[in-house]
């Protein structure tokens, strides 16, 4: 049986303005995995569109038109920069790419791409060349958080909109941008700590596998998942935390060295998927048996999930990638003169055993 906790929805932190839930149907384009193991599938995009927390409207900053500076546009005829912060090899990114592409493609807006490749430097040079190039709004999904005020100076110049995705920038909303669009990662951490308990009696020590520093990601999936250990599970103890860098290859390399040094580790918490399936082929080459050590990760790839049926991974928290249509209504509303959500918080559900084998065709 699954806990309370990890059944919960993310509760909104903030929401979007009256109508802006209206009509938010996701577009359904695929994109084929690049990485090993897949076997060439291609990855489906889940029915059902994106949505905040909460249809609540009560709460939650918002911005305009008049606060942010600028005019009002019509979105069909501007032009939408793009800038992708990874190359398009883990499923996470795939999927966000094909949904903001499906969604510019649906609604008929000219739209500039580019990809930073996991160069940061690159990405705030892709950024400033998407505004030379006449973007008109921007949608980045950031590499770091710290960093862009090149970028915002550029775009405030032009009073160019900026929605980001995914992850945030360290900067003033209504000001330097207009919404951050993205799952409640200190949620993520904790619904992960709560099935990380489940899944070990909430007894025995856990490792975590960090993501990539320099972005909020990482600090708050580990925040939430340390304090609901402490919280509900003090007999279960992180005795490892070494960095991933959200890449399959290095969570691989991290858990070999875990191996050696903490044998008898109970659990490891992998902050994506990526760095989850490395861990499971460092304890399939240590001659480990699926299920002895017990893994948790966010993301809800086709292969984690997969991992779940093949008896490796214990759960997977999800963390919707697909951003296309709240970014593309986030600016259509904007445009218009409508108030915007300054944080919208998008549902992200979740797979273990129970559900993992019917739903692995969702999971992108």
């Amino acid at each position: 049986m699954k806990s309370t906790a990890f059944r919960r929805r993310t509760s909104a932190r903030a929401l979007l303005a009256t109508g802006l839930l209206t009509g938010l149907v996701l577009a359904s384009g695929c994109a084929k995995s690049e990485d090993e193991g897949d076997g060439g599938k291609k990855s489906s995009a889940r029915e059902g569109g994106e949505a905040a927390a909460s249809s609540d409207t009560s709460g939650g900053e918002t911005c305009t038109i008049g606060a942010y500076g600028g005019k009002k546009l019509d979105l069909e005829k501007a032009t939408v920069g793009f800038s992708q912060s990874e190359k398009e090899a883990n499923p996470f990114r795939i999927a966000e790419t094909a949904s903001i592409k499906a969604e510019a493609k649906k609604r008929g807006v000219k739209l500039l791409t580019a990809n930073a490749q996991s160069q940061f430097s690159k990405q705030i040079s892709d950024v400033q060349d998407l505004i030379a190039k006449g973007a008109d709004l921007l949608v980045i999904a950031p590499l770091n958080s710290d960093g862009w005020e090149p970028v915002l100076r550029s775009a405030a110049a032009r009073h160019i909109p900026i929605v980001t995705v995914d992850r945030k920038i360290n900067a003033e909303a209504c000001k330097d941008y207009i919404s951050f669009i993205g799952s409640d990662f200190v949620e993520q951490g904790r619904r992960a700590a709560d099935r990380m308990i489940e899944a070990t009696g909430g007894k025995g020590t856990v490792a975590i596998l960090l993501g990539a520093a320099g972005n909020n990601v990482t600090t708050e999936r580990t925040k939430g998942f340390e304090e609901r250990l402490e919280e509900k599970a003090p007999g279960l103890k992180v005795v490892f935390k070494q960095t991933g860098e959200f890449a399959r290859e290095k969570g691989q390399q991290v858990t070999e060295q875990l191996i050696q040094s903490k044998p008898g580790i109970d659990g490891i918490y992998a902050e994506n998927d990526e760095m989850g399936l490395g861990a499971v082929n460092a304890l399939k080459g240590a001659g480990k048996k699926a299920g002895a050590v017990k893994i948790v990760t966010v993301d809800g790839t086709r292969n984690a999930v997969q991992g779940i049926v093949d008896g490796w991974i214990s759960g997977v928290i999800e963390s919707n990638p697909r951003f296309g249509p709240l970014a593309f209504t986030t600016l259509d509303s904007f445009t218009q003169g409508e108030k915007v959500s300054q944080e919208i918080v998008i549902k992200d559900s979740a797979y273990t055993e129970d559900n993992a084998k019917s739903d692995v065709d969702k999971a992108y």
